[in-house]
């Protein structure tokens, strides 16, 4: 038989296989498979190789899962929500609590009015030139990179970085402490969020013992004539602390414990942090007094609510900036001082 036969005689073989529903491989001399492009091996898994076939009421569960509607209207609902008296009284016949409805839906509406001047504060920034970094630091769980996120959800990745590093390795343990992060500033026409920065060599390295005494004290005295240059060259620099309580962060590290999406969030330093709470305060404070200026001073978050804080820390940056159609918005940009505010030396107490 031709070549030509041998391929028309396979493609009918291969077309019975298929109608009958028997579709088997078979294999060449070489080892490969003969329809290597066009068959795929459907092999069914058996118990014994790894695999344990789910009992039959497993198999229902996840049906039922699959196919159960969820909460579902009758006809008298529907008739209901027809009427704004008729929908609140359905809601709570729900036990849906309409004060959480409310603040949520303005919630979203506030975070889209702002992320959409977001958009028109980075292409200002673009055109002109700018280069701005803004530092987000505070207690672990304080909802620092929730807030990033909200930053960054729909700005132009080509003209912004969120950096967050590791700890230095033995290569930069040997260099001058902020060489590190002098790599990581903005370029002309970019914004850069630095999910911790060197600030952490201000409060956490101190706290928990990965920085000597005197590599802290050399940092305080190094720290603000570094920004003044980084100021004196035209970078903006923009750097929040968020602030909770003591009571709320606990009761975040046990959300993250119950949550398999989040315990990745969760570290040693994170674990200590109740323990070593006063620490924290006192260090935190003597980097506000030693670090404060007029050219890169200190905003303070409070962070108990993390929705109100996400938005007005968006607030203060939007408020901050003379961005280009910034007189058009369609929402308040000044941000609300019980939330949002400016470290001076005679506070007392920071955290909630």
């Amino acid at each position: 038989m031709t070549a030509d036969g041998e391929s028309t005689g396979k493609s009918k073989a291969r077309k019975a296989r298929e109608e009958s529903g028997s579709y088997e491989l078979t294999r060449r001399t070489d080892g490969t498979d003969e329809n290597d492009l066009e068959a795929i091996p459907t092999r069914i898994p058996v118990e014994g190789d790894g695999y344990i076939a789910p009992g039959g009421a497993a198999i229902d569960r996840v049906l039922k899962k699959i196919g159960d509607p969820g909460p579902t209207l009758t006809e008298d609902d529907l008739q209901r929500i027809n009427t704004r008296k008729g929908l609140f009284q359905l809601l709570e016949k729900r036990g849906v609590d309409l004060q959480d409805v409310r603040k949520r839906l303005l919630y979203e509406y506030e975070l889209r009015q702002l992320q959409v001047e977001l958009v028109k504060l980075q292409r200002w920034i673009q055109n002109t030139g700018e280069r701005i970094a803004i530092l987000v630091e505070g207690r672990d769980a304080a909802g620092k990179g929730g807030t990033i996120r909200r930053f960054t959800e729909h700005l132009n990745p080509r003209a912004m970085r969120v950096v967050a590093l590791p700890k230095p390795t033995d290569e930069e343990r040997g260099q001058w402490y902020f060489q590190r992060y002098i790599r990581q500033l903005p370029n002309k026409g970019e914004i850069v969020f630095f999910d911790r920065s060197w600030y952490n060599r201000a409060v956490v390295e101190p706290v928990n013992g990965f920085c000597t005494k005197k590599e802290h004290q050399r940092f305080l005295q190094q720290v603000p004539e570094f920004e003044h240059m980084l100021y004196e060259d035209g970078v903006t620099i923009i750097k929040f602390w968020f602030s909770i309580s003591k009571d709320e962060q606990a009761r975040r590290f046990e959300a993250r414990r119950q949550n398999p999406l989040k315990q990745w969030k969760l570290s040693p330093v994170d674990e200590k942090a109740q323990e070593l709470w006063d620490a924290y305060t006192r260090t935190k404070e003597e980097m506000f007094s030693k670090t404060h200026t007029t050219y890169s001073p200190w905003i303070i978050v409070k962070a108990n609510d993390k929705q109100a804080a996400r938005l007005e820390s968006l607030r203060h940056v939007l408020n901050l900036l003379p961005y280009k159609g910034k007189e058009e918005a369609q929402i308040r940009l000044t941000p609300d001082p019980n939330i949002i505010t400016r470290f001076h030396r005679k506070m007392v107490e920071l955290d909630l």
